[in-house]
């Protein structure tokens, strides 16, 4: 494996059995407790939205806006924190980063004021962005040859664990420390996180004076690129929709306890988990199959959570189900950007996460309205059906333009 600043290369030659064997070290799992944290905090948000919106005296959709800033702040953050950090030392940025993240989450649980909430909110997802643009580098090259895949593995795993346990941790956690409770200890996490990183990556992490952004910029001509963070936009948008509002119609629509609304999340982490495992699994074998089943099955199950909301064990099992369709093609279709981004490896990467967070800023805002409406509850899944159904354009366009090319491949082969 050969890496030049943030480009990361893996050679087919197989690891030797002695790589293969070295163990991980501990500033890749360090890492992955960083991304945990940022992820967790994105939507934390949806698992104590009623408490947050009664104690500040707000509506339950204009709480809701607090997923819709941090979103926002990360389809900016991401691109724009990859490129302005290019030639900054990557120890210094992943500090700088968890620092700003942690005194982020300071103000929010201290701030009373809804307007300063949303601005530390917006620039805690600045600082997300700066962490993510180049954490997965850093575990790469901190692993070492032959260790980049499981290097990598360990920090997807630290970002779809913040669904199964960072959420309803954080919604249990508002049950006996309030609401203000769970972001203390976030901040707390990240402070912990970047005085480990202080103490463990190493201090001889390179600028990356070689890397130019003007030639990362040019390499984005893609339209199979674009096509693919538009599915990411839509998929992603289309579950968050519903999930960003899932307490509310939880209580008032489904008739279960603030109690018991983190073990129905725990469900949807889960399914979440699963999904993304199954998902990168058999992703490379078929990506254009997977990315097709997963929104096309995950509009089916919005649409029967908002047919039969009223109906506990039901529910529960759709939420799960949501998790598992509606995000285990988010794998699939990241690995598709670096693909077809494969001149601009760093910027195409941050701009799956720009489209992943495009789709949650525009469907929980969207969601929020439609909270307003005479939907009522249901209004947030009515919109994520409607939007993750948009996801097929994009993917059934690919998949064409993918059979194409591989029939002009074969027709090359015969005719030669």
């Amino acid at each position: 494996m050969k890496v030049d600043d943030r480009r990361v290369t893996v050679r087919s030659s197989a690891p030797t059995k002695s790589k293969a064997n070295r163990p991980i070290p501990l500033v890749v799992y360090i890492l992955a407790v960083g991304t945990f944290t940022m992820l967790t905090t994105e939507f934390i948000v949806a698992g104590i939205l009623t408490q947050l919106a009664a104690e500040l005296e707000i509506s339950v959709a204009r709480a809701g806006l607090l997923i819709t800033v941090f979103a926002a702040g990360m389809v900016i953050g991401a691109p724009l924190m990859a490129l302005l950090t290019l030639r900054l030392p990557q120890k210094i940025t992943l500090i700088l980063a968890l620092t700003v993240f942690a005194a982020g989450h300071v103000v929010v649980a201290l701030g009373s004021n809804f307007t300063l909430l949303m601005v530390a909110r917006f620039v805690t997802a600045l600082a997300t962005g700066a962490f993510w643009a180049i954490a997965g580098v850093v575990a790469a090259k901190s692993a070492g040859p032959g260790m980049a895949s499981r290097a990598l593995g360990i920090i997807n795993a630290g970002g779809m664990l913040a669904t199964v346990l960072g959420v309803p941790l954080g919604a249990f956690a508002s049950q006996y420390f309030g609401w203000r409770g769970s972001f203390w200890g976030l901040a707390v996490l990240a402070a912990i996180s970047a005085l480990l990183i202080a103490r463990y990556v190493p201090h001889n992490t390179s600028k990356h004076s070689q890397v130019s952004v003007v030639g990362e910029i040019a390499g984005l001509r893609s339209l199979r690129l674009w096509l693919t963070l538009a599915a990411c936009a839509t998929t992603t948008g289309g579950v968050l929709s519903a999930y960003s509002y899932i307490s509310p119609l939880l209580i008032d629509g489904t008739g279960f306890s603030e109690a018991a609304i983190p073990l129905v999340l725990i469900g949807f982490g889960v399914g979440s988990l699963v999904g993304s495992l199954i998902g990168g699994r058999l992703g490379d074998a078929h990506p254009h199959l997977l990315t097709f089943i997963a929104p096309a099955t995950s509009t089916v199950v919005l649409v029967l959570i908002g047919l039969l909301a009223n109906l506990q064990l039901p529910m529960i099992i759709l939420i799960t189900l949501l998790g598992f369709f509606g995000l285990g093609a988010n794998p699939i279709l990241a690995s598709l950007a670096i693909k077809y981004g494969d001149k601009s490896p760093t910027l195409a990467s941050s701009l799956t996460v720009a489209g992943f967070n495009l789709g949650t800023t525009v469907a929980s805002w969207l969601g929020s309205k439609s909270l307003e409406s005479s939907l009522g509850t249901t209004g947030p899944v009515v919109v994520g059906a409607s939007i993750a159904v948009l996801t097929l354009i994009p993917v059934i366009i690919l998949a064409i333009m993918a059979n194409s090319a591989r029939t002009a491949s074969a027709a090359g082969l015969i005719h030669s």
